[in-house]
């Protein structure tokens, strides 16, 4: 048996070994998540799944945690990282707006920051702009302890994985779909008594397959885990907590706004079909 092949049957069973770990937790987390109550604790656990999976891989395996790329060497990517996700959302937000899929602005909303800012009898224009500059500071800060448990494990441990067997096409490819399936209980709890949930976890599973392309590249070209933390954590604030609550939603909103309509998914696609040239281009 030549080196190449031993070496490749070794990476395998890595792969294998930190998909049935990451199984193994994840139930346990999704059991408390839908029998028990699905509170943020039990959500947060979900979240620290792939990360625990990876640390107990690397044991298994006889493997250092400091293999893992934690270093920072390149920040270009960090901020490539933190602005992509706000341009293709901002991108896709608008064209819900402009095509009547959703409508600004959402009034109740922006008096419910007021009175979290302790800004009550302030501008709306400026309590949005406090608001949303806070959030994507703060906001993004704390929810990266949250995505750094999931970005340990997808990409600084998963993806590294994969490429020793596979191309970067290829690697994105599986390791969207894989991700995006480990959402759907999560999907199928939200909208599960919904006509459409098909069509939502369609939806997301075209989003998440371009983000993966453009979290390899940013990955890999960093070789660091964190600017695909950071992405995470941007993607999720701005769509979770800016644009969606900033919507007036009507009757066609299902279909088209959040991660689960098909206009996040749509500018995601075309982004990651630049990133997946560059990355030909690229030799990566």
């Amino acid at each position: 048996m030549s080196k190449t092949t031993s070496d490749n049957k070794e990476t395998w069973k890595t792969i294998i070994l930190f998909l049935a770990i990451l199984t193994a937790l994840s139930s346990i987390a999704y059991y408390a998540i839908l029998k028990l109550n699905p509170t943020s604790i039990y959500v947060g656990l979900l979240m620290i799944s792939p990360a625990v999976a990876s640390f107990v891989t690397l044991k298994i395996r006889n493997r250092t945690l400091s293999s893992l790329p934690w270093s920072l060497k390149k920040m270009k990517y960090v901020k490539l990282a933190y602005l992509t996700p706000i341009l293709y959302i901002s991108i896709a937000y608008v064209f819900i707006w402009l095509f009547g899929f959703g409508d600004l602005i959402n009034i109740e909303r922006v008096l419910k920051w007021s009175e979290e800012l302790g800004m009550e009898n302030a501008n709306q224009t400026l309590v949005i702009a406090v608001m949303v500059f806070l959030l994507l500071t703060v906001g993004v800060i704390k929810n990266l302890g949250s995505t750094l448990g999931e970005e340990i494990g997808w990409r600084g441990f998963f993806i590294f994985e994969l490429r020793k067997v596979m191309s970067f096409k290829a690697l994105t490819i599986i390791s969207g779909i894989i991700w995006a399936i480990w959402h759907f209980p999560i999907i199928n709890l939200m909208y599960g008594g919904s006509e459409y949930l098909l069509l939502h976890m369609g939806a997301f599973t075209i989003m998440i397959l371009g983000i993966s392309v453009i979290l390899a590249y940013y990955t890999f070209k960093s070789n660091s885990l964190w600017p695909a933390a950071i992405y995470h954590s941007v993607h999720n604030i701005y769509i979770q907590k800016i644009c969606t609550p900033l919507t007036i939603t009507n009757e066609n909103s299902t279909f088209w706004i959040d991660e689960y309509g098909f206009m996040i998914p749509i500018i995601t696609t075309l982004f990651a079909i630049y990133f997946w040239r560059k990355a030909g281009k690229e030799n990566l």
